[in-house]
Parts: structure tokens; C-alpha cells; sequence
């Protein structure tokens, strides 16, 4: 069992939703993101997701794009992304870690030493959002052998025929895109994304999480309602773009991981 599936008990035993918070590793510079990551758990972040900086980020939007090529103007690398989780291990053994990105700067690195290193650096679960179902044995496989989980996003364009493909090796939680798009779009409607929400559930036994679209704590509760937690990234990512204090972004976070918490 993983600390993601360890989580997931804890919450449902709990009868509670999860809140999910992501952050561009290294925005807006090596050190303060430590600080904002070490501030996440206790503004009531249940699993971290953690921005992995690339130079060609096509699925994310302005925001996201903006905040990886700030990390990477400070020199963020993917193992200074994986010396932050280690870091932030020192002291926070029990929260779930999430490494989000793309395939190319893991594929640099070497599949075998990086899986090596996100293990040893306390990394839970990967999302890789360029690494189709089709290309399972060049990741997803290996990473679940090497005890982590693989995330597989569903989106509102995977039909009924698509879906058991998107499920076929995904552990953890299946992530649902909630608008079509880019990172940062448009809001997020609970009333449209119940029925997609109770479909993929119809067809796995994992927990679906819902980003994309998500900016206030009435929102999170909203969409946090109709599945089993919310996700916000872009909205988090501003407030730091827009140089907030520690203290700052952990309080906007805590009103977000408050809502999703209500439902």
C-alpha cells in the first residue's frame, strides 16, 4: 500500500473528501518553494502534487507554463525537484507526493535510475501526462513495480470505448479533467462533471479526483461534492506568481482545502 492508498483509507474512513494541491517545483525559486511545500499539510493539503519544470509544457496553460519557466530561469532540475521531496521527507513522512510532468526529462534521466531515485527521494505516484495507455511499458509498468503509483488523467473526450484503456494500469486515482482545454480554463460545473464522475466509477474501484477549473472554496466543495476530492493548481500558482508571502499562499490554500473538506 502506498501513502496515496493509505490517504484514501484514512479519508474515506473518515467520511471525508480529498484536497489536492499543486505547485510548480521551484517557483519561484528553490528555496521558497520548500518552504511552501513544508506549509502545505498543516493548510490541510492531503496529497501534493508537485510540478516537475519543463520546456515544453503543452498541456498546461499560461499560468503553469509561466511558473516552470521560472523555475527553470532559477535552475530547477528534475534532480533538484527530487531533492526537494527529500527535503520536505525530513520532516513529513506521511503525506502523499505526486511528481507531475512530462516524459522527456525523465527519458534523459534513465527510466531505471529515475524510478530509482523518486523512491529513495519519497515519491508516491506519478502523473505523466504525455505517456499514452499505448506506451505503458516505457513508465507506467515499471513504476508500479517499483512500488509507485501511475495517475492516468480522464478527460471529457474519453468515451466509453477509450475509458478501460485510460483505466487498464492506472493505480492511485484516476484524475479527471473537468473542462477541455489547458490548465487554468474555464471553471469547473459540478452539475456537468456528476455523471462523468459516476461513469469512470462505474468502471473502477479507484477514487476519482476532480481539477481543472477550481478557484474558490465554494467551488472546491462543489466539485469536491460529486466525487471524491478536488485538485487546484493554477489558482495556487497565481498567488505565488504574484509574490505572496509563505503565509499568504497557506492561507488562500487552507480556505480552498476548508471547502473541499465541507462536502
Amino acid at each position: 500500500m502506498t501513502r496515496i492508498d493509505a490517504k484514501f483509507a484514512e479519508l474515506k474512513a473518515a467520511g471525508k473528501k480529498a484536497f489536492v494541491a499543486y505547485v510548480m517545483a521551484g517557483d519561484p525559486d528553490e528555496a521558497k518553494s520548500l518552504e511552501i511545500v513544508k506549509a502545505l499539510p498543516e493548510a490541510g493539503v492531503d496529497i501534493i502534487e508537485l510540478g516537475l519544470p519543463f520546456t515544453d509544457p503543452m498541456a498546461d496553460g499560461p499560468t503553469i507554463q509561466l511558473a516552470g519557466q521560472r523555475a527553470l530561469d532559477q535552475g530547477m532540475t528534475l534532480n533538484k525537484t527530487l531533492g526537494l521531496a527529500k527535503e520536505f521527507r525530513k520532516t513529513d513522512t506521511t503525506t502523499p507526493i505526486v511528481l507531475m510532468g512530462y516524459y522527456n526529462p525523465i527519458y534523459s534521466h534513465g527510466v531505471d535510475q529515475f524510478l530509482a531515485d523518486a523512491v529513495e527521494a519519497g515519491i508516491d505516484g506519478l502523473i505523466v501526462v504525455d505517456l499514452p495507455p499505448e506506451e505503458d511499458d516505457e513508465l507506467c509498468i515499471p513504476a508500479q513495480k517499483a512500488g509507485l503509483n501511475f495517475i492516468r488523467l480522464a478527460t471529457p473526450t474519453t468515451d466509453d470505448k477509450r475509458l478501460p484503456t485510460v483505466l487498464q494500469n492506472t493505480s492511485g486515482f484516476v484524475y479527471y479533467v473537468s473542462v477541455t482545454g489547458t490548465t487554468g480554463a474555464a471553471a469547473a460545473s459540478g452539475a456537468d462533471v456528476a455523471p462523468e464522475v459516476a461513469r469512470i466509477k462505474a468502471k473502477t474501484d479507484l477514487p476519482v479526483i476532480v481539477g481543472f477549473g477550481v478557484r474558490t472554496p465554494e467551488k472546491a466543495e462543489e466539485i469536491a461534492a460529486v466525487a471524491d476530492g478536488t485538485v487546484v493548481g493554477s489558482a495556487i500558482v497565481s498567488e505565488i506568481a504574484e509574490g505572496k508571502s509563505v503565509e499568504e499562499v497557506a492561507a488562500y490554500v487552507k480556505s480552498l482545502a476548508d471547502g473541499a473538506h465541507r462536502a
